[in-house]
């Protein structure tokens, strides 16, 4: 690991002078959130509950009255025990469980028994975790004092609000005045805790989800129009933040636009049921996140896994673009949201041509700059890692490295100084303060070929080099051909022998095998087609890779690797060619 330069400690510095700040407003915010917590005003009644659209299945409300809870790939058993004071498996795991989203299959089995054992849970959830100070003290008798209760998170407590609040037919239908009153005055403690959290600095998705729970329960409920007004400007001033001119995420992760639309559709629909004007910006966002969600998409349905997309739920998928019109085409050229999608007869290229994000929205961003995705004969081909399911630990900061991605990597470093590189300590959270910027792309579109050009500054500051990356797809099929060149910047030399790797990672259902006296591989599809990588004058090298965006955990995959040193040879044309 490279020393920081003078450049990227200053910029660090500021960004750690400024998060200080911002965590000291935090801090003076949370014992009025506190204090809020314990004077909620509930609202008068329920009125409507927005339909959940997610996908549903009423064999796991079996395996929630049998004390089973499987969440992020794991399961518990909780059988005669409390599962709101176990120690999760993961962080990940809590926060499915605390989130109350999985209500939903209660529903979904529509007996009274489900009715009555998702009484009972959220009954048990409100006497042990009923207000932060009560969650607070739960902790402590975990022995978990000096954690941050997962259950008051704010993005976990959005979540929440809006499951009770889309499932109170489940919750509600048969109960008793006393659970009817106390799930009431839990609402008002949810939106008081919140309505602080709000007002004092919070950051990032989390502060458009936690607008989205508040205009939800607003709209909702009677006694809540102050709050209405309120949480409708702050979602139409998140929502103009956040969602781009074409559609995409400030955090430019796919995954977040799945996970928004399935909060904002059912917005949209209780502000019409109420006949309530809906914030602008609401109705400009959906349709712009629809197409966007398309250009990702690939032949078989999943997305390519850019900045923390991992698994793709294809009826999840399905479910949303439903909403869209069937005739619907995918957005090709995304400049904002930095993205570019090419087509040929049998090819399908999506690419990565973007800065990395704003510091706030990065905790989950990779160091992907010019990494790539290939579709061949309809099948995923060449893509890269993808994110898995943790969301902290080695091996989701491994898949966040340049080297997880089918991009050139200069002396075995990343475009973008991660924290965890930097040796930055836990307060960054994750976060990217220095990230390569992309200059010169142009988008070529012709009869003959499409595809693109472009350089990113990621290694200048290090090692005083440019990377500058070139793709085309002819469009009578049957070729991709791409040119990568490391340039100069400025008279600064690179370093004596420092090298260089080309990576393609390959999806686990390609077979690959070296050909052409070791210049060559030679690849499979699921199919049968045949296609064959070259790189011109280099010997290429046949890797073990990993992949991990697969439902079933990690997979071992394989990586096709050519190398180079950057004085020596600096250029590298590479091809796939139908076999």
């Amino acid at each position: 690991m490279t020393r920081l330069s003078v450049a990227e400690r200053i910029v660090m510095g500021a960004q750690a002078v400024r998060h200080g700040v911002w965590a000291a407003r935090r801090a003076c915010a949370r014992p009025l959130s506190l204090m809020s917590g314990l004077r909620p005003r509930p609202p008068k009644r329920l009125v409507i509950a927005p339909q959940d659209i997610r996908t549903s299945d009423p064999i796991v409300a079996d395996d929630i009255y049998a004390g089973y809870f499987a969440f992020a790939g794991r399961v518990v058993d909780a059988r005669n025990q409390s599962p709101f004071l176990l120690v999760g498996p993961s962080q990940e795991w809590e926060n499915n469980l605390m989130g109350f989203s999985w209500l939903r299959h209660l529903r979904a089995a529509d007996t009274n028994l489900a009715r009555q054992n998702a009484r009972a849970l959220v009954a048990e959830w409100l006497s042990l975790h009923g207000s932060p100070s009560a969650s607070a003290a739960a902790g402590q008798a975990q022995g978990r004092a000096h954690e941050t209760p997962c259950a008051w998170k704010p993005v976990v407590a959005a979540r929440r609000l809006m499951s009770w609040i889309s499932q109170s037919p489940l919750l509600l239908e048969g109960a008793d005045a006393e659970f009817y009153g106390l799930f009431l005055k839990g609402i008002g403690r949810h939106v008081a805790f919140l309505r602080a959290q709000m007002r004092f600095e919070l950051s990032g998705e989390t502060r458009l989800f936690t607008a989205i729970a508040l205009a939800q329960t607003a709209l909702c409920s009677d006694g809540y129009g102050r709050l209405l007004k309120r949480s409708g400007k702050w979602l139409d001033e998140e929502l103009q933040a956040q969602i781009l001119p074409d559609g995409g995420h400030v955090g430019r992760n796919p995954q977040t636009l799945i996970d928004l639309l399935f909060d904002l559709l059912p917005l949209r629909q209780a502000y019409a049921s109420r006949n309530v004007a809906p914030p602008p910006q609401l109705i400009s966002a959906i349709d712009r996140m629809l197409p966007m969600l398309r250009m990702f998409r690939h032949p078989d349905s999943s997305l390519a896994l850019f900045n923390g997309m991992g698994v793709t739920a294809p009826d999840m998928l399905a479910t949303l673009l439903g909403y869209d019109d069937a005739r619907a085409q995918p957005i090709l050229n995304a400049p904002f949201s930095g993205y570019q999608r090419f087509e040929s007869a049998d090819a399908l290229l999506i690419a990565d041509v973007g800065a990395v994000p704003p510091p706030d929205f990065s905790i989950r961003a990779h160091a992907g700059a010019l990494s790539f995705e290939l579709s061949l004969d309809g099948f995923r081909t060449i893509g890269n890692c993808g994110a898995p399911s943790v969301q902290r630990g080695p091996l989701r900061e491994a898949a966040r490295l340049s080297a997880a991605h089918s991009t050139l990597i200069v002396g075995g470093e990343s475009s973008a100084r991660l924290v965890h590189e930097a040796g930055l300590g836990a307060w960054a959270g994750g976060r990217i303060f220095v990230g390569p910027r992309i200059h010169d792309f142009s988008r070529r579109d012709e009869q003959s070929e499409c595809g693109f050009e472009a350089r990113h500054d990621g290694y200048v500051s290090r090692f005083g080099l440019n990377h500058f990356r070139s793709i085309a797809l002819s469009a009578e099929g049957g070729r991709v051909e791409g040119f990568d060149r490391l340039e100069a910047a400025g008279k600064r030399k690179p370093p004596a022998g420092l090298s260089y790797a080309i990576r393609f990672h390959l999806h686990p259902g390609v077979k690959a095998a070296r050909v052409e006296r070791e210049h060559g591989v030679m690849l499979v599809l699921p199919n049968g087609s045949a296609w064959l990588f070259h790189a011109s004058g280099r010997e290429v090298e046949l890797e073990d890779g990993a992949f991990f965006a697969s439902a079933d955990g990690g997979r071992q995959a394989q990586q096709i690797v050519v190398r180079g040193i950057a004085e020596s040879d600096p250029e590298t044309r590479w091809v796939f060619l139908r076999g």
